[in-house]
């Protein structure tokens, strides 16, 4: 049986998380529409309607009140001079639980966002990785015998 590439998946494997390659630039307009479209999904599945949404980023941010009009021209892809900020933006992903929002902005980067525990399995592969290249540079050594300077077997 041969060894495969530690890249090469089974046949009835998947990755759990896509490898992913910085694009050059964005598409401005499609990218507004595409974050639009995710938040409005976001909160479609988050199980609150547009007002409490907007009552929890406001307690979240400390602030007084954010309209549901606010949140309107957030998700609205007419709308394209009303882009949420960072701040709100995070916000929002707090509000309506729906963290994979982060992991579709960083995606552009070619990033992907680990949750809690997840980045230790991440730094475990990674020492896996660095061990099985320690192992080879060690066989590699082994190889070749070295006799010390002035050492001499005894018989």
């Amino acid at each position: 049986m041969s060894k495969s590439h530690p890249d090469q998946l089974g046949l009835f494997e998947a990755r759990v998380y896509p490898e992913r390659i910085e694009v050059g630039s964005v598409d401005l307009e499609r990218f507004r529409s595409e974050i639009k479209r995710a938040m409005s999904r976001a909160i479609r599945e988050s199980g609150y309607d547009r007002q409490t949404i907007a009552l929890r980023m406001a307690h979240y941010l400390g602030l007084p009140n954010l309209s549901k009009t606010t949140l309107d021209a957030y998700t609205a892809e007419s709308k394209d001079s009303h882009d949420i900020s960072l701040l709100r933006f995070s916000a929002f992903v707090h509000a309506t639980g729906a963290k994979w929002l982060f992991d579709l902005v960083v995606s552009k980067a070619g990033m992907t966002v680990l949750e809690g525990s997840e980045a230790k399995l991440a730094e475990i592969a990674l020492l896996h990785q660095e061990k099985r290249q320690i192992d080879a540079k060690l066989r590699k050594l082994r190889a070749r015998p070295v006799e010390p300077k002035g050492w001499r077997q005894q018989s």
